[in-house]
């Protein structure tokens, strides 16, 4: 299926409405939407609805799904300051002290990107690559490989790109099934073979494969992963949408002491 850069970040926005149950056009409004936080089984499957507090914005305004019990807080927060500023410290500690009283921290924020179909080609990789399949994934689900592939969600890991330097595997390429229209990628490559032009010669192969799939490819990355942002855009893709999301104080400090 041929897709245009419209086509795409209109799939985003349905995709996006659905997680926060509300409507495509309520990313483009002006002023902040607040809605209420649903399960939905069209959302995408490592969200964990509902969720306490859940901020989505495309740039315009601020959209705010919320449990009732912080709907009051929520929506005097995304109201009382801009959008972008929404996402940031200092303000972010206004949300984040009013939350605690509830039981919940701010836990996630990232930054999501989206294929520009004008600068997104194949990129020269000094090692031979190989497509992989759900079959082949099996032996690995290891640390090494723990951003290309989930092992607590495996069943939706479909597809991947894999580097090689004769019969070692150097870089990992994967993409999970998140949702009805849209894979989304993550990338692993060794140390030793890092600064090559590995991530990119993989990112880019893969999203090129999950669109001839009639799929739409998206990369997330934290905005302070500077290498995976780079990563991102060496490879056409564009910033889209940014995120942040509450979890309970027990499962951020969970969290915290993972080693």
């Amino acid at each position: 299926m041929g897709f245009t850069n419209r086509q795409i970040l209109d799939i985003a926005l349905r995709q996006s409405a659905t997680d926060l149950n509300c409507n495509p056009a309520d990313f483009l409004r002006d002023e902040p939407v607040l809605v209420p936080s649903q399960a939905n089984p069209g959302a995408r499957k490592y969200l964990h609805l509902p969720l306490a507090c859940h901020l989505v914005s495309y740039g315009n305004n601020v959209v705010a799904a919320a449990l009732e019990s912080c709907r009051e807080l929520v929506s005097a927060y995304i109201r009382r300051f801009p959008a972008e500023h929404c996402f940031e410290t200092p303000n972010l500690h206004i949300l984040n002290d009013a939350l605690e009283g509830m039981g919940q921290r701010i836990c996630y924020m990232a930054e999501y990107f989206l294929p520009d179909l004008g600068c997104l080609e194949p990129l020269e990789c000094p090692y031979p690559l190989k497509i992989l399949h759900q079959q082949d994934f099996g032996p690995l689900y290891v640390p090494t490989w723990a951003n290309a592939l989930c092992k607590e969600r495996r069943e939706l890991d479909v597809l991947g790109v894999a580097a090689y330097d004769g019969e070692q595997l150097i870089g990992l390429a994967g993409c999970s099934a998140d949702c009805d229209e849209m894979w989304q990628i993550g990338i692993d490559v060794l140390p030793a073979y890092r600064r090559q032009g590995v991530a990119s010669a993989l990112t880019s192969r893969l999203a090129l494969e999950i669109l001839e799939r009639g799929m739409v490819p998206f990369y997330c990355a934290a905005w302070s992963n500077v290498k995976s942002v780079r990563n991102a855009v060496k490879c056409g893709f564009r910033p889209a949408w940014v995120e942040m999301s509450a979890k309970s104080t027990a499962f951020v400090e969970k969290l915290n002491t993972k080693d």
